[in-house]
């Protein structure tokens, strides 16, 4: 019997690679699609080390409809794609909106088309908790109102899914789950793949692990006189491996039930403020980290984390991995990275 096979744009990525592995392990067939800007192609051979299967790869940049085209046609027997690539910094998406919009909008704009010609009936989109914007009452539920985008990368999430919210309304034949991540941070507990930005890190965990890591002198928290208890700002910080089995969860329920679009928080439903995710870090790790208090970033919103039951109900799904052992993950990650380059 053959096995059934998934398309992962961005599969080199940061969640991506995870999702490959999660995907593999589960007896799914495997594609990438990634043009290695801000990832690396021996994250392919560590996939495989991990599962005993090299996926797949197609070095090509998805805002290249003709490239896409060709690996759709190659591939018209899978049974779903699962599209993460896009541009993901909130800070530099306010510095250079064209380059966000033309980057991420297109790309999936190409998927769509390529789905549509081709026949593969399931979409996993990348969404993000950003599309809230800043909410009037916590936890948000995926029908909580979206206020306006905060930065221009927001927005991109905002417009995706009215895209493909449209999309699906004139072909009834398509099938999309929208995944609304809160702050996925940790690594595989194989200490193989994990959360290796190219140059200075946007989100804050490899901050903190490359600092731990002396690679960074100090680590920079964007403000503390948020209207906050403690005045940081709170997130909901998950589990990498438990978003990545999310995607599963989703993929296996549109085969099952077909149902059109469906929207998911993926979140663990508790906030945490930065300077408690890295007190954390420091009590899992035994490590003491150097850190200043620097301005705020544009674009940040003081607090958001998730009321996540609908995707345990519908999904099946629900974050099961404990805050230490994420934190763990990280920091032997971190440790790992110099041998494995």
């Amino acid at each position: 019997m053959s096995k059934s096979k998934i398309i992962i744009t961005g599969g080199c990525g940061y969640i991506g690679s995870h999702t490959a592995v999660a995907l593999q392990q589960a007896g799914f067939e495997v594609v990438i699609i990634d043009n290695l800007i801000n990832s690396q192609e021996n994250v392919l051979t560590r996939i495989s080390e991990i599962t005993g299967f090299k996926p797949q790869f197609e070095k090509v940049d998805c805002t290249n409809p003709i490239s896409m085209k060709d690996i759709f046609a190659k591939n018209n027997d899978a049974v779903g794609v699962i599209h993460f690539a896009a541009l993901k910094a909130v800070g530099e998406s306010v510095a250079q909106p064209i380059k966000y919009y033309k980057n991420n909008i297109n790309s999936l704009l190409n998927v769509l088309e390529s789905m549509i010609e081709f026949k593969i009936p399931n979409l996993v989109f990348s969404s993000s908790a950003c599309v809230y914007g800043e909410p009037e009452k916590l936890p948000v539920t995926e029908q909580t109102p979206l206020q306006p985008a905060t930065s221009p990368y927001g927005a991109t999430k905002v417009m995706g899914e009215n895209i493909i919210k449209d999309t699906i309304r004139a072909h009834p034949e398509l099938n999309a789950t929208l995944l609304r991540y809160f702050n996925p941070i940790g690594a595989h507990p194989s200490g193989k793949i994990g959360e290796l930005p190219n140059g200075i890190p946007n989100n804050l965990m490899p901050y903190i692990t490359q600092t731990a890591a002396g690679i960074r002198d100090k680590l920079s928290i964007f403000g503390n006189d948020y209207s906050t208890p403690d005045g940081y700002c709170i997130r909901d910080y998950i589990d990498v491996n438990d978003v990545a089995d999310a995607h599963i969860a989703a993929i296996q329920y549109m085969i099952k039930n077909k149902p059109g679009i469906e929207t998911f928080n993926l979140g663990t439903g508790r906030g945490l403020s930065v300077i408690e995710l890295i007190k954390a870090f420091e009590s899992a790790n035994n490590i003491k980290l150097n850190y200043i208090i620097a301005e705020r970033r544009p674009g940040d919103v003081p607090e958001l984390w998730a009321n996540a039951n609908l995707a345990n109900q519908k999904l099946g799904w629900k974050a099961k991995r404990s805050l230490e052992d994420t934190l763990k993950s990280a920091w032997q990650w971190q440790k790992n990275v110099s041998d494995l380059k």
